[in-house]
């Protein structure tokens, strides 16, 4: 069978995992949490990145600095992961969704302002398949109400949006780390603060509340409990894993996109006979091939779709259910408007087999079984 996803293998990271080890040395904020969140400073501009233990308590975190409370009002689309909407709903906050773009599935830009109120406390982007959203209208819509934004890019690391880094476009990003993303921790995220307001309660937070970063740092001669917060600190085992893929992302990156070429390359053909639908990348983004989806016509196409590629060893799987259908959507959120996209474009969808090392047999294996559940 072809797997659907495998964690990226780099011997340098085994290397310097053995290195924690032997250390003794593995609680988190050591020598390479420091290496990673230094990198992607770099690597991306950004302001400050703190590693956490996911990319949900990343969101969570963005919760807690902006204050999110009972009543407040999160705006963001259905299709999405249950996280980016549960970070929010676990201070009280009503998720309140918009439809998407059948084109790039990513909120619609043209529907947020319509969905702000005067309970509104964010919006929240996300950045589908490392595909950016239309960040220049956002962030105007931003500015007009004085509403922050969060990027939930967890599937955009490594995605540009005009040259810009997502997760750095907005006051908070957030990262994922997780085995089925493009640079991995097993479980593990990071909160990207591009608004400076927020950076010295982010450590506080991440440090159970405590100011211990800056006894650390020697800024306090003692450290103690001074605001609310929780464990968002992952363990030194999980960086030093995850430093490994970073030191030679460019070859990992490079690798998906070629792999994305071939997919395009072999099914634009079946795109341009409308027997399928392959997936939109406007010219203002740079995709980091997080994943290869195509569009057939229905549910019932799709659901006969990952069967008969199952029946020939290759492992498809459909993605989101979108949260505002779901019982607790129903229950923490409202759509806003009307779902024209949203729910029908979610049942075409289905992801083919996407990962570093994945190989030109294993690719055409897919591709001829494409071509004849379709021909």
């Amino acid at each position: 069978m072809i797997t659907f996803n495998r964690a990226p293998y780099i011997p340098k990271a085994q290397e310097y995992v053995a290195d924690v080890i032997k250390s003794s040395e593995i609680a988190g904020d050591g020598k390479y949490t420091k290496l990673c969140s230094e990198w992607m400073e770099n690597k991306f501009s950004a302001k400050k990145v703190l590693l956490t233990t996911s990319c949900t308590a990343a969101l969570e975190m963005a919760a807690i600095l902006l204050d999110i409370q009972p009543g407040d009002e999160v705006i963001m689309p259905s299709y999405t992961f249950v996280s980016t909407a549960n970070a929010f709903a676990m201070y009280g906050a009503k998720t309140v969704f918009v439809d998407i773009r059948p084109d790039t599935m990513n909120i619609d830009e043209k529907l947020i302002e319509a969905a702000i109120t005067e309970k509104t406390k964010a919006i929240v982007v996300v950045h589908y398949a490392g595909v950016a959203c239309e960040m220049d209208v956002i962030n105007n819509i931003s500015h007009k109400y004085n509403i922050p934004i969060i990027e939930d890019a967890a599937q955009g690391v490594m995605a540009t949006y005009k040259d810009q880094s997502l997760g750095t476009i907005g006051d908070l990003g957030c990262y994922s780390f997780h085995e089925t993303k493009n640079y991995v921790m097993g479980e593990g995220g990071a909160l990207v603060i591009n608004n400076e307001q927020y950076l010295e309660r982010a450590e506080i937070i991440r440090e159970k509340g405590t100011n211990r970063a800056r006894f650390f740092r020697g800024e306090v001669d003692k450290y103690s409990w001074v605001d609310v917060g929780s464990s968002f600190l992952p363990s030194e085992i999980n960086a030093a894993l995850l430093y490994g893929q970073l030191e030679c992302a460019e070859k990992i990156n490079d690798d998906r996109l070629k792999s994305y070429q071939f997919y395009y390359e072999h099914l634009k053909d079946l795109e341009a006979e409308h027997c399928l639908e392959l997936a939109y990348v406007p010219d203002y983004c740079k995709h980091n091939a997080h994943m290869f989806y195509v569009k057939l016509k229905d549910l019932e196409q799709r659901e006969r779709f990952i069967r008969y590629m199952r029946e020939k060893g290759a492992y498809c799987v459909f993605h989101y259910v979108p949260l505002h259908s779901s019982e607790a959507g129903i229950k923490y959120g409202y759509f806003s408007g009307t779902d024209n996209y949203t729910t029908t474009e979610s049942n075409r969808l289905v992801r083919l087999p996407m990962y570093y090392g994945l190989s030109k047999e294993d690719k055409e294996t897919i591709i001829q079984a494409i071509e004849k559940f379709l021909n």
